[in-house]
């Protein structure tokens, strides 16, 4: 990792970067993808498949009867576990549901707003070296708790051809509706298009790679909605000397080894700590089965002393990291000043993977510096708020004048005619 020093303000930019392809790099060969898929369907789909994932199916959609060897393979233990974390995640997505709001503005005036859910939802759930059944969680749950009616669920398929026994039974435990043996590029463009085999979503759901992220902002110009710009995963954590290094660096590694593009930051006011950080780092580094990963993972990844907390919280917001811990001993100072953030983990006994599986908060978070504009995953993120207004003879009575004056100083006569002819209708 490396160590920087008290970096300069006019530094932080280029200091802070993700380690990250630019759009323009990527954009050509996405929108290749993009059109072939359009034009020819589960064609493309699966030759994209091929040539990706070096595997051929001949049925994408997954039968009912993977799911149920697939509950029978899978182990009590993680069944357990997985649903487990299904109850915490569930509990606490079920509590954001918010009531309508209704208000008369004026008299016989009444206006209110209800959530009613997204119909059609498509999920990516990232495959390849580590199948994230646990994302199927954090966007099936809510999903289904908003009332979404198609819920469809794409994911690279393995070697053999397959998708694995616990995301099979993670999606058949969260009622989603259909599941796909798809990943990559040619996943977003199914579920942007829709094919023969694949029903075209309104909005989109989930992580993935350099390649899936601007896939999925490029669906965004073919009247798709996604959730957030979700790319490689990064981790920031906030450690003073109070901090435990032998957490820190577990918690650092905990994000590391989720893929070669990911980045991990120590931000501390302590010299002291970053170096216990770096060794207990290399220590705890070989002994990871996907140590290959986390290398490359952590050669992208940065130990930054600044001088006090009040530069360290600058640096953190300008950041904006999509998992942040802070172990810190001035804890409220840095939960206060927190404006963005994807999630946040406080304290020493809280790791990020607490959040990843099953405390209850969302793991699929924005990403590259997106926090500043953008929530994670939640409710609302499965639902349109809809808003409704009635009124009363008494009501446009009282309101249509002001209707009429503001109507004709914009110009738009047909806007005051439609409440002149109700206006007149009531004083006859």
């Amino acid at each position: 990792m490396k160590k920087i020093y008290n970096p300069k303000r006019s530094d932080w930019k280029e200091l802070l970067a993700r380690p990250t392809q630019s759009v323009e790099e990527i954009e050509g060969v996405v929108e290749k993808i993009f059109m072939d898929v359009r034009k020819q369907g589960d064609v493309a789909i699966k030759k994209y498949t091929t040539r990706f994932d070096g595997v051929e199916i001949a049925e994408m959609k997954v039968a009912d009867i993977e799911f149920m060897t697939a509950e029978e393979n899978l182990s009590n233990t993680l069944k357990s576990a997985i649903q487990k974390a299904h109850d915490n995640i569930k509990k606490f997505h079920e509590a954001q549901r918010t009531p309508t709001v209704s208000l008369e503005t004026s008299p016989g005036v009444e206006c209110w707003q209800e959530k009613r859910p997204i119909q059609k939802v498509g999920l990516y759930i990232p495959g390849g070296t580590a199948p994230l059944f646990s994302t199927i969680l954090m966007l099936a749950i809510p999903a289904q708790i908003a009332g979404c009616k198609e819920i469809i669920l794409c994911s690279p398929p393995n070697a053999e051809g397959n998708l694995s026994d616990a995301v099979l039974y993670t999606a058949k435990l969260c009622g989603v509706t259909k599941v796909f043996k798809v990943g990559g590029i040619q996943a977003i463009a199914g579920m942007t298009f829709g094919s023969e085999s694949i029903p075209q979503v309104y909005k989109i759901f989930g992580p993935g790679n350099q390649y899936v992220t601007v896939a999925k902002q490029l669906a965004t110009k073919y009247g798709v909605a996604i959730d957030m710009p979700a790319g490689p995963s990064e981790l920031l954590v906030m450690a003073d000397d109070s901090a435990n290094p032998e957490f820190v660096a577990s918690d650092l590694l905990s994000q590391a080894e989720h893929g070669t593009d990911s980045q991990v930051i120590l931000v501390s006011t302590s010299k002291k700590m970053i170096t216990e950080v770096e060794k207990e780092v290399d220590k705890q580094l070989q002994v990871l089965p996907r140590v290959a990963i986390a290398e490359q993972a952590i050669a992208n990844s940065k130990l930054i002393f600044v001088d006090n907390d009040e530069d360290a919280v600058d640096l953190i917001n300008e950041y904006g990291p999509e998992h942040y811990i802070i172990c810190a001993e001035n804890e409220a100072f840095y939960l206060d000043r927190t404006e963005n953030a994807g999630s946040v983990f406080i304290g020493d006994y809280t790791p990020e993977s607490a959040g990843d599986y099953a405390s209850g908060t969302n793991h699929t978070l924005p990403t590259n510096g997106y926090a500043k504009q953008f929530s994670g995953v939640n409710l609302d993120s499965f639902t349109k708020s809809i808003t409704f207004q009635k009124i009363s003879d008494k009501g446009i009575l009282a309101l249509g004048e002001i209707i009429e004056i503001m109507a004709e100083a914009e110009g738009l006569q047909a806007h005051k005619n439609a409440v002149s002819l109700r206006l007149k209708s009531l004083r006859q």
